[in-house]
Order: C-alpha cells, then structure tokens, then sequence
C-alpha cells in the first residue's frame, strides 16, 4: 500500500488493493468519518445502518465538540474533509482513528505550539482574515456550519452543558478539500494579489524574466531601405554602367544612385537613394571589358530590397506586457533599440526539507531514507521560473520551522512533509501560532491531499506546504506553486488542453487523480495520445521522471479513448522519450 495513491506493483492500479491506505481506510469513505467496514468486519453494503447507531454516533460527536470547547476554546480543528456529497456528518478523520485534533493535546488543551498569541483558527472561518472561498456553503455539509458546542441533527440533547465560565464558542465551518480546480483558481489568484514591482534589467540580465510593460518599437525596422541580397544596385533601365572598385556595404552613408549606373552592394547595406531594385549576383551579367552589366531575368521595380519599417513601425507594439524574454525576444529588442527592458522580478523562493528520517547522501540505512525533494525541488521551481535559495535540512523541530518562518526574506516558503495531522507534523500548529491565513487546506487530489497554501502576514510570503511523499510533492507543485509563481512573475497560466489517453486509468471515488504520461505520436493515420506510465505510486518518482505530463483523470476514472486534461512539465517540449520499460 502506498498511502493516497495506487499500488507500486500494479500496471494502472489493479491489484489486491486499488487505492492506498489513505484513500479507503478509517474515515475517508464517507468523507464524515465513516468506516468502510461495519461492525464485526462486516462490508459497507450489508453493515447494518440502524437508526439507533446513527443516533449513537451523533450523540458521541456532541459530547467530543462541548469536551474539545471546556478543554480548549482555540484549538486548531481536526482534519475533517466533510463535503457536500457525503452523508450525515459523523466523527472528523482524526477523532474517528483515536488521534487528537491537530494543535490539541490528547486531553483536549492546546499543544505548545499554540500557546503563543490567539489561533488563527478560533474565529468563524478555521482562517484568518478573510476567506478566500466565495461560497464555502458550496463545499461543507450545512449541519456541520452550526455552532461547535449545538449536538448533530437528529441527536437528544447533551446532558453537559458548557460550564458557566467557558467563553460563548463561535461558528466555525469545517475543513474541507478544496476541488482540485478551485484551488488551483485560489493559488492563481493569490500570485496575482498584490501590486507587481517592475524593474529594468539589461538584455544580458533579462533572460527568462517576464516583461512588465508591452514593447514597443523605438525606430523603424529596418531603419532605411536596405538590400536584402548580395549583388548590384541598379537605377533605370539597363544596361548599366559600373565602377569596378565601387562598392555598398553594410553601414556604408546615403548616396545617390544615377540611373543607368549600377554599383555592387552587400546583404543589410542601405541601398543609395533613387535605386530601381537589387539584382542578385547570380542573375548579373557583368561585361568588365565595356564595364557594362546586364540581368539575365525580368527586371521587377523594388526586388530585392527591405523597404524603410516593412517589420514595424516607431511605437508599433512588438511583444505585450507577460511575454516571457527568450533569446528571440532579445535579439528582437536590440533590433528595436533597446539596452535594458522593463521585467518582473524572479519571485524568491525559500525551501524547508522537514523530516527526522531523510539522508543528505549514502545509501538508506536504519530506518534512514534518502531526501528525494531537496535535489529535485529547487531545478524544478527554476524551471517555474523562480530563484530559490539552497534548500535547508530542519528535521521534525517545531521551533526551527517557526524560526525559519518567520525569518525568511523570499516572496514564497516551499515546505516539505509535515503537513498532515501526525504527532510530528508541525507545519499546522506552527502556521497558527505565528498567525498566517490559510488560502487552501487540503485538495480533493490523489496523491498529495494533505498540500496546503498560506500567507504567513498581509504583505508577507506564502507558504506551499507539500507532502513528503515525492509523487505527492510532485502533485503539490503543479497544483499549487506552479499558478501562485506564474501570477507573481507575471507568467501566463499554462494553457489547458486534452489529449486522448490510451488505456484505461482507474479513477478515486471521490478525488481527482494526476497520473504521470508520456505522449505518443499516432501510428498508422491515428491521434497523437497520451499513455499513462507504471510508476504512479505516492511515494514513486520512476513514472514522473519518464513523464512528459500529468493527466488530469476525473473522479471514477476514463476509458481508453477518453480526452483528459494534460499539465505538461516544464521541460516537456525538449524531452523526446520514446516507450520503454516505464509503460
């Protein structure tokens, strides 16, 4: 089993087990807490369903919420992903598998971590400020919208009341996975925010860095009539006269041209004033005893020659305002004049690599694995267009998370693992002592649900918490980082498309699946496709290190033949990886 994923020895999943612990184990299901199995060890569809266990059920939520509020009245909440869909509400993922709500301590008080300052999470949104969902109602069971300390509709009243000094509880809406498209619209639109700075970077500094201002051309081009061939400039009807050690090349000053005379002239050289056309080398005669030169085709008026703005004209707009600066671009912008061009700052990336367990190097030893992510984030963000620092080793300390929290410079944190609700997972009850709005708690994606984005203050970084999983940090990345860099360096989102897929992908009953795929030309007059790779494990980076895309498959799953969205990988274009032993 490989936690929210498939199966690492299935071809597509299938298997003894489709979906990974994470997926159909303790209280995901039902997405309110229900088990898959019914007592006794009974399935889900022959478990009894009595209303005497759900009215159990929801008097044992009363009693937990009025013990949580007398224990706590600012406790992070649970990881609960109650949705709309689901059935009744039950007990949140954490209480249900005997595990304590996340920044509170088993016996209900808060954890040292949230001991600083009130918790982000004690207001009526589980967020700080403003929520970035414009109809949470949309995405939470309306029953679980009520008041904490109200019992679950259809339960008796509780017998215990809230003691007469515990602060009145506010409405608090529960944590939800946001669809997998919404938090990529909130993840834009957080890069997009603020006010965008601008810049003026010389041409052998603007590589790669997006302009802030459309371009516009400062001259002409071509600047004046110049020849576009290597041959003789001619005035009037032919034949002409020539001067044999006369010549036109590049750069050369205005002249006057005679007509009935000719004179040799160079590729790119202004062509003199009153010249008929440009005749090319191979189609002149030249008689260099009477010095007279004759054409061996139809002379047409203007061949041959660039006239004075053919590619544009002062003020013409050359490339708009979010136009990536390749080399083209620059050579463009020299031609037109420029020396330095308006850009976008490169957003500043710090990355955090969380975990007790992870190596720098050697081989896994004693329970020790290798750091997967710290050497393949920071290429992969460049790639994004970023600059990242070094990435930083922290281990699972709570303090030195906060320490570098707060003490970052960059405009976006990448964190590694601790982003679920595990008694080392740090990264929520940090967030909530240092105050920070959390824009997305979890998305209904597979793998990588547990991801998370926040900003640490008004005007400060955001934060992308990934999981640790590396397919799963993968999923995090293009779900997340990938909209929140594009807006903050002015980049376009990446263009949506679909291709046809070339095999069955088996889907998650509730989540959107990213599974990597490699394109394929069509053979015999058919398609070009798509074929998902092996790998695709939460854990597995073999399928995506093949992967020229992710699809994008919908819950339930597509047949062979059905069009998914594809996410191409930055360096999709300039991969050419041909079927081997990853399909």
């Amino acid at each position: 089993m490989n936690g929210d994923g498939l199966s690492g020895s299935d071809v597509f999943g299938v298997g003894d087990d489709l979906f990974g612990g994470d997926d159909l184990s303790g209280g995901d299901v039902s997405r309110g807490g229900n088990s898959a199995t019914g007592p006794a060890g009974t399935t889900g569809p022959t478990a009894p369903d009595s209303a005497e266990v759900r009215a159990a059920e929801a008097e044992e939520l009363a009693v937990e919420q009025a013990l949580a509020l007398v224990g706590s009245g600012s406790q992070a909440p649970g990881h609960d992903r109650t949705r709309a869909t689901g059935p009744t509400p039950g007990r949140s993922g954490d209480q249900a598998n005997g595990r304590a709500p996340r920044g509170q301590t088993p016996t209900g008080g808060a954890s040292a971590a949230d001991e600083p300052g009130p918790s982000p999470y004690a207001g009526p949104s589980p967020y700080a400020g403003p929520s970035p969902y414009a109809d949470p109602s949309s995405y939470t069971d309306s029953a679980t919208d009520s008041p904490a300390s109200a019992a679950a509709p259809g339960s008796p009243p509780t017998d215990e009341p809230a003691p007469a000094s515990a602060p009145a509880p506010a409405p608090r809406s529960p944590v939800v996975d946001l669809p997998w498209e919404r938090a990529r619209a909130v993840a834009a639109r957080a890069g997009r925010g603020g006010p965008r700075a601008v810049v003026r970077l010389a041409l052998d500094r603007a590589l790669g860095h997006v302009l802030a201002e459309p371009l516009g051309a400062l001259t002409d081009l071509p600047p004046f009539d110049t020849s576009a061939m290597d041959g003789w400039a001619v005035a009037g009807p032919g034949p002409w006269t020539y001067d044999e050690g006369a010549g036109l090349l590049a750069g050369g000053r205005d002249a006057r041209l005679p007509d009935g005379t000719a004179v040799r002239i160079a590729t790119g050289a202004r062509t003199p004033a009153d010249t008929t056309a440009v005749i090319r080398s191979e189609h002149a005669h030249a008689d260099a005893a009477r010095r007279l030169l004759s054409t061996r085709r139809p002379l047409v008026t203007g061949q041959d020659i660039r006239p004075r703005g053919q590619e544009c004209r002062t003020g013409d707009q050359l490339v708009p305002a979010g136009t990536v600066v390749t080399p083209a671009v620059l050579g463009l912008a020299a031609a037109a004049g420029y020396d330095a061009l308006p850009a976008v700052p490169r957003p500043r990336v710090d990355v955090l690599v969380l975990g007790d367990e992870l190596l720098a190097s050697g081989l896994p030893h004693d329970g020790l694995i290798r750091d997967a992510l710290g050497p393949m984030l920071a290429p992969w963000l460049r790639a994004l267009g970023a600059e990242v620092s070094a990435p930083r080793r922290l281990g699972d300390d709570a303090e030195a998370l906060r320490t570098a929290l707060a003490s970052s410079d960059a405009d976006v944190i990448v964190t590694t693992g601790g982003t679920a609700s595990g008694p080392v997972d740090h990264v929520h009850p940090v967030l909530a002592a240092l105050g920070a709005e959390l824009l997305v708690h979890g998305v209904a994606v597979r793998p990588g649900h547990p991801m998370l984005l926040a900003r640490l203050s008004p005007d400060g970084p955001h934060l992308v918490g990934l999981p640790g999983n590396p397919l799963a940090a993968v999923s995090g990345l293009l779900t997340l980082a990938e909209p929140l860099l594009a807006g903050l360096a002015g980049r376009p989102a990446q263009d949506a498309y679909r291709a046809l897929v070339h095999a069955d992908v088996p889907g998650h009953p509730h989540d959107t699946r990213l599974v990597p795929v490699v394109h394929r030309a069509g053979r015999a007059g058919g398609r070009d496709h798509v074929a998902p790779l092996r790998y695709n494990g939460p854990a597995m980076l073999r399928g995506i290190a093949a992967a020229d895309g992710l699809a994008v498959v919908p819950v339930g799953g597509v047949r062979s033949g059905t069009e998914v969205e594809i996410l191409d990988l930055p360096w999709a274009p300039a991969t050419p990886w041909t079927e081997g032993c990853f399909t």
